[in-house]
């Protein structure tokens, strides 16, 4: 009874030592007193639980929901350029803290047991976002979280999204049994050997779904470092011609 005891009582905390909690309060503390482009703001789970994201709101009827990779944090890397530089063009970005381990921890650690938190917290930005008014939400995700974003869609019967641009995948779609709008499909021409051999996996899985489209930025590699601009410029393509 006792060891049935002790079991119970480990489940009952795992989820507690899911993730690393105080490692995203230690992001926050950095990110935040550092913004030059948007705001703080702090969206709040089913549980309570609150966690950060960067606001810019823009002028046009479109919203950007940027979902960053694995171990960092929402103005990081190509995530934090893209959601400055599209705010440029006009979209209004929300870049969103995603779940974090420690900072040893593999990819293993991450996948199943932040996966169910990273789906609510994409939820819980879409909600966030459409209660500011946004009438057009596109979904944009890099690397684990292009992976993250793809559980979500298996998670979510009416997701509200108009469209998904999802970069650098590591390997195939999964579960797109939820996804009634347009995906673009993005790797860089260096991307990550998981990457590439995919692609034409990804591409055969979109072609079913209007508007869906592959591209590959040339010359890129995995973080796109050095081919920013080009990126935005395809991403804004995209989006301008969503109908």
């Amino acid at each position: 009874m006792r060891g049935l005891a002790a079991l119970l009582l480990a489940l009952c905390i795992l989820p507690v030592l899911a993730q690393d909690y105080e490692r995203e309060k230690r992001w926050a503390a950095e990110v935040v007193p550092g913004l030059v482009v948007g705001d703080a703001v702090y969206l709040k789970l089913p549980s309570g639980r609150e966690f950060l994201g960067l606001y810019t709101p823009g002028k046009s009827d479109t919203s950007i929901l940027l979902v960053h990779g694995v171990g960092v944090h929402p103005d990081h890397g190509v995530i934090g350029i893209l959601r400055a530089s599209l705010a440029e063009f006009g979209y209004t970005t929300l870049s969103i803290q995603m779940p974090v381990q420690k900072s040893d921890a593999t990819v293993r650690d991450y996948y199943p047991a932040v996966f169910p938190e990273a789906v609510e917290r994409i939820g819980a930005g879409a909600r966030w976002l459409q209660q500011k008014g946004a009438k057009k939400i596109v979904l944009l995700s890099h690397s684990m979280g292009s992976w993250m974003s793809n559980v979500y869609y298996e998670k979510t019967e009416a997701a509200p999204f108009a469209a998904w641009v999802c970069m650098g995948l590591t390997g195939g779609f999964g579960g797109m049994r939820n996804v009634h709008a347009p995906v673009l499909d993005m790797y860089g021409e260096h991307d990550l050997p998981q990457v590439l051999r995919a692609d034409s996996r990804r591409r055969n899985t979109i072609e079913s779904i209007p508007g869906s489209k592959q591209v590959m930025i040339a010359g890129a590699d995995h973080h796109y470092i050095g081919k920013e601009n080009e990126l935005a410029a395809a991403i804004r393509g995209f989006i301008d011609g969503l109908k």
